[in-house]
């Protein structure tokens, strides 16, 4: 468990003066060098204030034989920002260790640590932002990636990006008294920012709400949250099964990972609890055989789970040098065809016919050059029907399920993405990245 330990304050002055200047990787990479000859405390104050204004996820910096590389993750992708001479390195190393409480002794360990940067607001509430910082042995030294927990990462439901008719899925589902909503995807895909937007639209005084996870990324005021702690015996079976005993009305369960979690998680479903949870699969259809696969019981997953929903994130274009052009002939073409079978509904409010226009990118300062800026999420799900209750009893193939899901009206996440598309929102290009052609 990563405890905050230090904590670093960004005075209003430096705070405004960096917001002012930082306004992509160029101006921040120029920021940083005019500061390095200053103390190394300004140092990673700019590297840390200039992250957060910058939305950058994660801080990356990796030794090389001579220099050591600073890189930032921006909408999912790494930038180069630039290269710190070591004994820069050496001295922002040393404190970066103290302010995360890992050891300065040990060079040859991976350890895990967080401290908290405090920002000066316009609304006179300091924003407090945890910084999880991860060290690891490498060839040339130590290399350290800071993950920014920015609180205002924290979405609503409205944010995410779902369609009208997912949206009001969703809404429907998530205020059911009970059962489970299962979130699947890979690392990276946005997962917990929509389970905590789902605790956001649900919660109220009435309700009791516990989180399990590891770690806790956000904090979610008037809920309980706890983390796992593998060394002390604290992971996330034997935290769910004291939180059963705590009375709560909506349990939030950071991921299944084992059978006993699968057990713990089905059985709270079952018995009055509405739960929340994620799996590592590639699509929604894959969770069932997953779920069997870890061991548990078939006849308990249809009974138990609501709905599963998979999703990826994609860059959004940049408003300020996007354009719409005309598709080409073969764009066109691949676009109709994998939107053959979405319901006229969806379709209703979309140009489809000749003439399709769709975004280019550009690439301006405000984008960094990268022609995007933010992200979105891509979604699929489908509702544990009678019908799917049924086939999960046999023991089915993801192709299986994915036949009968798709009867039912599911739309694969693939064509959620080209929807965005027609609405100007991504490109067909990074459709393409996400979701393979």
């Amino acid at each position: 468990m990563a405890k905050v330990t230090g904590k670093i304050q960004i005075s209003k002055e430096k705070a405004a003066s960096i917001k002012k200047n930082v306004l992509g990787i160029d101006s921040f990479q120029k920021e940083i060098e005019k500061n390095i000859e200053k103390e190394i405390t300004d140092i990673i104050g700019v590297v840390l204030s200039g992250g957060v204004y910058l939305s950058a996820s994660d801080i990356h910096f990796e030794p090389q034989e001579k220099k050591v590389k600073m890189r930032i993750r921006l909408d999912g992708m790494l930038h180069d920002v630039l290269f710190l001479p070591n004994e820069t390195y050496r001295l922002l190393l040393s404190r970066i260790k103290l302010l995360a409480g890992l050891k300065l002794n040990v060079h040859n360990k991976p350890q895990d640590g967080s401290f908290e940067v405090v920002l000066p607001s316009e609304d006179k509430v300091d924003q407090l932002i945890e910084i999880r910082t991860s060290s690891l042995p490498a060839d040339f030294g130590e290399s350290i990636v800071m993950r920014i927990l920015n609180p205002e990462s924290l979405k609503n439901i409205e944010d995410l990006g779902l369609r009208n008719d997912l949206a009001e899925l969703f809404k429907k589902q998530i205020q059911k008294p009970n059962g489970m909503i299962i979130i699947t995807g890979p690392t990276g895909s946005g997962k917990t920012t929509t389970l905590y937007a789902f605790l956001k639209y649900i919660q109220k005084p009435e309700i009791k709400i516990i989180t399990i996870e590891d770690p806790i990324e956000y904090r979610l005021k008037g809920a309980s949250q706890t983390e796992i702690n593998a060394k002390r015996g604290y992971d996330f079976a034997s935290g769910l099964r004291s939180i059963v005993r705590q009375d709560p009305d909506v349990i939030l369960v950071g991921e299944i990972r084992d059978l006993e979690t699968a057990k713990i998680s089905l059985q709270a479903a079952l018995t009055g609890h509405l739960v929340f949870s994620t799996l590592h699969t590639n699509d929604a259809a894959g969770s069932i055989p997953r779920l069997t696969s870890l061991g548990a019981n078939a006849i308990n997953i249809g009974p138990a789970i609501n709905m599963i929903v998979a999703q990826r994130l994609v860059r959004k274009v940049c408003k300020k040098c996007s354009t719409l052009m005309p598709a080409s002939a073969e764009e066109k073409e691949k676009i109709k065809k994998s939107l053959k079978n979405v319901p006229k509904s969806i379709l209703s409010n979309l140009n489809i016919k000749e003439g399709i226009r769709i975004p280019k990118i550009k690439g301006c300062e405000d984008c960094n050059f990268t022609g995007y800026k933010g992200r979105v999420g891509i979604f699929e799900a489908f509702l544990i029907t009678k019908e799917v209750e049924a086939l999960i009893l046999k023991n089915p193939a993801i192709f299986e399920i994915e036949e009968l899901i798709s009867k039912n009206g599911m739309l694969y996440m693939r064509q959620d993405g080209l929807i965005k598309v027609l609405q100007g929102v991504t490109t067909i290009e990074e459709i393409n990245r996400v979701t393979g052609e």
